[in-house]
């Protein structure tokens, strides 16, 4: 059975686009045919993510407006086989994706896949409002723990229910654990009550996701526990109950645990004087 899923956010700059494809991987990765499609007209990301950038010849809109067929538009990841990529056009306009041509791919790539993620633009503009306005089956909501990032989730919520949508899941992204423990920082659980949705995963800040972001390289080709995140996330979205780590939360710990465990820095402010 298929699914088409739009990733959304409030704002950008979350890690909505790197969610989208290293999830896309985890799913190629659990023998699913997945393709991703990049709606972010304008700002494409996902053919750098996944090191396509050189491969792209035709792009979403060429797609709608004939130019094309679905074939030569379509990109296959060389290190993920069963996982393909649509990508957007750099130098169009929200507005050039009509819905009802959207809607069209949608269906026809129903038919050969298993998944469909949308990576949707950031905000709840046009961009947003013409992915959610194509059929998209269910949608997933991207922040990360603070609260500018949870008044902007909160508000691409409101969007998504006037669509008449499923409520969507939550990712909570970039968590470190240690502020976590110290109460600087929410939780995942905490940030799921607080927006009121289901908590689908939690990623924890990782500097490997960030090399393998400097590297144009994915991040599930990495040994590190941002990609066991990814492969929990994945499991759940096929139906399978995976216990959620926790991030940040206290449990029981040895003296020498205690003494060896890495403290949060100490944020002291400038004077000004």
């Amino acid at each position: 059975m298929n699914h088409c899923i739009a990733i959304a956010s409030g704002k950008g700059g979350v890690g909505k686009s790197a969610i989208t494809a290293n999830l896309g991987a985890a799913l190629s990765r659990l023998g699913r045919k997945v393709v991703l499609i990049d709606a972010d007209i304008g700002l494409r990301s996902l053919d750098a993510l996944l090191s396509l950038e050189n491969n792209v010849v035709y792009d979403i809109i060429d797609l709608t407006s004939g130019d094309c067929e679905l074939n030569n538009a379509l990109l296959a990841s060389e290190a993920y086989p069963g996982l393909y990529l649509l990508p957007a056009a750099q130098f169009r306009r929200a507005k050039a994706l009509d819905p009802k041509q959207l809607r069209k791919i949608l269906s026809l790539l129903r038919i050969f896949y298993d998944y469909i993620l949308i990576d949707c633009p950031a905000g709840i503009e046009r961009g947003l409002r013409n992915v959610l306005n194509a059929g998209v089956d269910d949608t997933i909501l991207v922040t990360t723990p603070d609260d500018i990032s949870l008044r902007s989730a909160e508000r691409a919520l409101q969007v998504i229910e006037s669509k008449f949508l499923p409520r969507p899941r939550l990712i909570v992204n970039r968590l470190d654990a240690d502020l976590v423990h110290s109460s600087e920082m929410m939780s995942a659980r905490t940030v799921s009550e607080v927006v009121d949705l289901p908590l689908l995963g939690e990623i924890p800040e990782d500097q490997v996701f960030c090399r393998a972001m400097l590297r144009h390289s994915m991040l599930l080709s990495y040994q590190c526990e941002a990609r066991s995140a990814f492969m929990r996330i994945a499991a759940r979205l096929e139906g399978r109950t995976v216990p959620f780590p926790s991030y940040g939360q206290k449990a029981k710990t040895t003296r020498l645990q205690r003494f060896l465990s890495r403290r949060p820095k100490e944020v002291i402010p400038l004077d000004d004087h």
